[in-house]
């Protein structure tokens, strides 16, 4: 991370050789909690910008397209969600997704740094629309001792909207983590989570993913494909997981009459993120097939 005088806020890729930079105005905030620094920018053209650990979390301009993309497709994945846990969306923009569907009963955000949500309700008061739905709890502590402690088979979906996996977002990628999750899924039960760049990851974090998934259990996966400009690339994927449930059909009907006023997300979108190039095949399509 670097701030420059010419009031350029940079987030290098050393390793890539590239950086992503967004012009700033002023820091509207900064927080060093035990888990992690926060800060808040206001930039010239993308609102304000959320930096946790000197990367780029989000922007008001773009946060759209990855928290539609990280609720929706799974939610109509699933034949008819009641019960859904987020671990991590400190920010609640997740929560206002999923809290669009009127089937949706109870939906639980487990992120371990209250502080992420008190500046998100400051500064990106319009992700937090949701956060005084009766069918809301936010609970601020560790999510996998929270999975450990969830009773077998008592949720429908499980959403993991994690930072990058280092610090207190590392342990949320591994196969002890999706064991947990695993067990407290219903036999038709989804997980999505985030898992990073196609251009940069697939042949490292998503396939290491992929096989931690397969080995907590998990016998079919498929990763979305989505733009979000602001993280590395700009190109981003989640990748979901189930017992047995093909994930390329959906509720597609349902998905063109719901009326959520989404900016990214449609059926047909949701489709076209099903659909991996040639070089991701490899690693994507493979994994639609049952063990």
């Amino acid at each position: 991370m670097a701030l420059d005088d010419r009031h350029w806020f940079s987030e290098p890729f050393g390793d890539e050789g590239i950086a992503f930079s967004l012009k700033i105005r002023r820091k509207l905030h900064e927080k060093q909690t035990p888990f992690q620094k926060i800060e808040v920018f206001e930039t010239e053209r993308w609102g304000n910008l959320l930096v946790i650990d000197g990367c780029m979390m989000l922007t008001s301009r773009d946060n759209f397209t990855y928290h539609e993309m990280m609720s929706h497709p799974v939610l109509f994945t699933h034949p008819a969600p009641k019960r859904v846990l987020i671990i991590g969306g400190g920010d609640c923009g997740v929560l206002q997704e999923v809290l669009k569907h009127p089937g949706v009963e109870q939906c639980v955000q487990v992120d371990i740094d209250e502080g992420v949500t008190r500046a998100a309700l400051q500064y990106f008061p319009e992700l937090c629309t949701a956060n005084d739905d009766p069918r809301a709890e936010l609970r601020f502590e560790d999510g996998l001792q929270y999975l450990k402690d969830c009773a077998v088979g008592s949720l429908d979906v499980v959403i993991v909207d994690s930072t990058d996996p280092v610090g207190p977002a590392e342990g949320l990628f591994g196969e002890s983590f999706l064991r947990d999750v695993h067990r407290a899924l219903t036999d038709d039960g989804l997980l999505v989570q985030q898992s990073e760049s196609p251009i940069l990851h697939v042949d490292s974090l998503i396939r290491d993913l992929h096989q931690a998934m397969r080995g907590a259990g998990f016998t079919r996966l498929a990763t979305l494909q989505f733009p979000v400009v602001s993280y590395p690339t700009g190109w981003w994927s989640a990748t979901m997981a189930s017992k047995g449930a093909d994930l390329t059909r959906f509720r597609e009907n349902d998905a063109r009459e719901a009326d959520l006023g989404t900016h990214y997300y449609s059926a047909d979108m949701h489709r076209a993120a099903l659909t991996a190039p040639p070089f991701c095949q490899h690693r994507f399509t493979e994994q639609l097939r049952k063990r």
